[in-house]
């Protein structure tokens, strides 16, 4: 098996090869020391959000084969920190570093004077973040350092051309606190184009005219609720007896942000702008007029931050009640307050953890993995019975014991019959990847079923000795009747098999009622179908299963079953099934023909081939090593290729295709990857046509008009949800669209993927 080991950053990335589902971690890291350049003590490894821990397996953290394990990488240690000293310059070194320089950085620290401001004025201020004016005051003016070089620079920039330039104030910087926003509490670095006077009047809005630029109250994410101030230039008004109404393009910021037709909800809060003039010029007592206060945004939008108000969101979330605040503990995952009295058992004084949690948010500490423990096993896997197995054997090296990458999401796991696109002659390397298509989803047994419904696909493997394989028709034994206690996979029959589960299951198919005596189909094709696929482990007794991994070879039926005494001496129940396919087999003249011009070749997984030829070329080196030579050409991880035939798509699959002129452009990229076979472009196409909200394959699909395409049901239930925009771009979509269904993208699709519109 392997892994990706990929860094945070994603510059780096290795594939880490020969590893089981029960290497260590440890052991893992040891593997990562030479190709990350990272000793194990700087290493910590993360997969699915869980720190990797020493002492663990990869099957301990469901690491499967080709997942991508995040490695971060340790620069500096934290006990060389602690222990490093910092080195102490001398003053003579300091004094002659800063001999000759001049001495601004002094100078800034210091007062400095201004034409227009001074310490102590109530000014409003821009935000840098949200762009709106804020009320703040004026803590400090200095000359700007070197290091408020940038601060002065930003603000130039943004400065619009209605404001001249002050010569005297552009290298000083104002230091100012904003008022009531906690996270504006520490002093902010402003130049002087980004304070002025705070605003004190009113304006009336029967005295407002369009090209009047003032503030206003506007929220940019909710423009119906209360949000912060703005500067706006209206551009259009309605006074009327009954409506009031205005609308402005609002100023983010001091440069050309603008938003244009914004619509003014709060008309009795808008406030002239104040001129800046120079401290000599103005008017006696102009600086001291009375403030009007002004409505900020509310902290809570259920209560609008009433006091007297219950308010389970911003009070207690128990009782509503805001009363005690220095009682009331938050919850560090849901942020919601608590009164220590309200909680179920109730706390006596606040808790000295950091961390606090309320009963909704709490997990059971039992299955909480803190810092230095040890990761505890899943209920599941603690019922496993290699868990309790006291075998020493390294069984993580199989590809069953990996997990499926993907889903068959085509058809439904009850699908009986063919998988749409999976033609007849369809080879895997492992049984995962025939899970992975659907064909047969269990990655170990024969059998893949339901006792009340039938019996989907069946694996002929050889594994029971009472199997005879004559490749049209085949009997095959039921299963159980086996010990597999202590994670085997295979034992001898140790007692009789029963018509239960999984071989009343395979009796179903068979047209003729459930008999415990066994039965024969009067009508042997009229019964349910059986996908049939065969594994290289019985090419040891038939000449009909492949030499190299798994091979599906199409339809049989159920003609009777029937119990009898096996060749161990126990009851097994016997099935005959014969094929019932209009597709060639594979092992005849017709069948391989035919799997050549579609050009059917072996799967194999994402990575398996790389990782294979990685370890040729490592036994190869260590082979040269040893004779104490290197062979100049080694050609042997080069893989063969099979010449096969060209595939080409049958008349009227192009016809089809071609009648589908709005996705032209779509089918167009499908058609480019023709020449690499059957397979890959049977994958190009259901990428390409894939629904976005079922993601599955377009059923009715509706093309829109931004050329997307989208099931029917799909677009149905977003439109009865009120959503008319594409979901794949949001394009803005006529209602009437939803009978415009493309018919002919319908059929070239169901010429591809026969039977994929089965129970849709």
């Amino acid at each position: 098996m392997w892994i990706q080991v990929r860094t945070m950053d994603g510059k780096t990335s290795s594939r880490i090869d020969g590893l089981s589902k029960l290497t260590k971690i440890e052991d893992l890291r040891e593997l990562l020391v030479e190709k990350f350049n990272a000793p194990v003590n700087k290493q910590r490894l993360f997969f699915r959000g869980k720190q990797l821990e020493d002492g663990h397996t990869l099957f301990d953290y469901d690491v499967n084969v080709n997942d991508i394990v995040q490695l971060l990488i340790k620069q500096v240690d934290i006990s060389e920190i602690k222990n490093a000293s910092a080195p102490k310059q001398s003053p003579k070194k300091v004094n002659k570093e800063n001999k000759g320089e001049p001495l601004k950085n002094v100078i800034s620290e210091n007062h400095s004077d201004s034409k227009f401001f001074k310490i102590g004025n109530l000014v409003d201020g821009i935000d840098l973040i949200y762009g709106a004016w804020f009320e703040a005051k004026i803590t400090n003016i200095k000359a700007a350092s070197t290091n408020d070089k940038h601060v002065l620079k930003q603000a130039n920039e943004q400065v619009t051309k209605e404001k001249a330039p002050v010569s005297d104030e552009e290298g000083l910087i104002y230091q100012v606190v904003y008022e009531d926003y906690e996270d504006c509490e520490e002093p902010a670095d402003l130049s002087f184009h980004q304070i002025r006077p705070r605003a004190r009047k009113l304006v009336n809005f029967e005295d407002l005219k369009i090209g009047d630029k003032v503030m206003i109250n506007y929220n940019i994410e909710e423009p119906k609720e209360r949000g912060f101030w703005y500067d706006c230039c209206v551009t259009k008004l309605k006074k009327d007896r009954s409506t009031k109404e205005l609308i402005g393009t609002i100023f983010v910021g001091i440069g050309d942000r603008k938003l244009e037709n914004c619509k003014i909800i709060f008309l009795d809060e808008i406030f002239a702008i104040e001129k800046t003039v120079a401290l000599m010029d103005a008017k006696s007592g102009s600086g001291n007029s009375p403030i009007v206060p002004r409505s900020k945004m509310t902290n809570c939008t259920h209560c609008k931050d009433m006091p007297n108000r219950k308010c389970k969101m911003c009070g207690c979330h128990i009782c509503g009640g805001k009363d005690s605040p220095e009682k009331q503990i938050l919850c560090d995952e849901c942020d919601l307050p608590y009164h220590l009295w309200c909680l179920k058992p109730p706390l006596t004084e606040i808790p000295k953890e950091d961390d606090w949690y309320c009963p909704d948010c709490k997990n059971d500490e039992t299955e909480v993995v803190r810092a230095g423990e040890k990761l505890k096993a899943s209920k599941k896997k603690a019922r496993m019975a290699s868990a309790n197995s006291s075998t020493t054997r390294d069984w993580g090296k199989g590809m069953a014991c990996a997990g499926r990458t993907k889903e068959c999401t085509i058809v439904p796991p009850n699908h009986f019959g063919p998988i749409p696109g999976v033609e007849v002659g369809t080879m895997w390397k492992f049984r995962v990847q025939i899970s992975e298509s659907g064909v047969h989803r269990p990655h170990v047994a024969g059998i893949h079923g339901r006792e009340s419904d039938g019996a989907y696909s069946i694996v002929l493997s050889g594994g029971y000795e009472d199997d005879l394989d004559e490749g049209e028709e085949f009997k095959y034994t039921g299963s159980g009747g086996r010990d597999l206690s202590g994670n085997k996979r295979c034992a001898e029959q140790s007692c009789d098999q029963t018509l239960t589960r999984m071989n009343k299951a395979l009796a179903s198919n068979c047209n003729a009622a459930i008999n415990k005596n066994g039965a024969e189909a009067k009508d042997w094709k009229a019964g349910k179908p059986v996908r049939v696929v065969r594994n290289y482990k019985g090419s040891k007794h038939s000449e009909y299963c492949p030499e190299e991994g798994n091979r599906y070879d199409g339809i049989y039926k159920v003609v009777k079953y029937w119990p009898e005494k096996g060749k161990s001496g126990f009851l097994v129940w016997r099935y005959l099934l014969r094929r019932d396919d209009p597709t060639p087999a594979p092992w005849t003249k017709a069948g391989k023909k035919r799997i050549n011009e579609l050009g059917l070749t072996m799967q194999y997984p994402e990575g398996y081939l790389e990782s294979l030829e990685e370890k040729e070329k490592a036994a190869a080196e260590n082979a040269s090593e040893k004779k104490g030579k290197k062979r100049k050409n080694d050609n042997s991880s080069e893989s063969k290729k099979k010449r096969k035939s060209a595939y080409t798509l049958s008349s009227e699959v192009e016809r089809l295709i071609q009648l589908d002129k709005v996705n032209k452009k779509l089918w167009d990229e499908c058609l480019e990857v023709v020449s690499d076979g059957h397979q890959d472009f049977l994958k190009k196409v259901e990428n390409t046509f894939l629904c976005i909200c079922c993601q599955e394959v377009v059923f009715n699909s509706i093309t829109t008009a931004c050329c997307h395409n989208i099931c029917k049901s799909c677009l149905n239930r977003s439109f009865k949800a009120d959503v008319f925009s594409c979901p794949m771009c949001r394009h803005e979509l006529q209602k009437t669209c939803i009978n415009d269904t493309n018919k002919n993208l319908q059929k070239a699709l169901l010429s591809l993927f026969h039977g994929y519109d089965s129970g849709r």
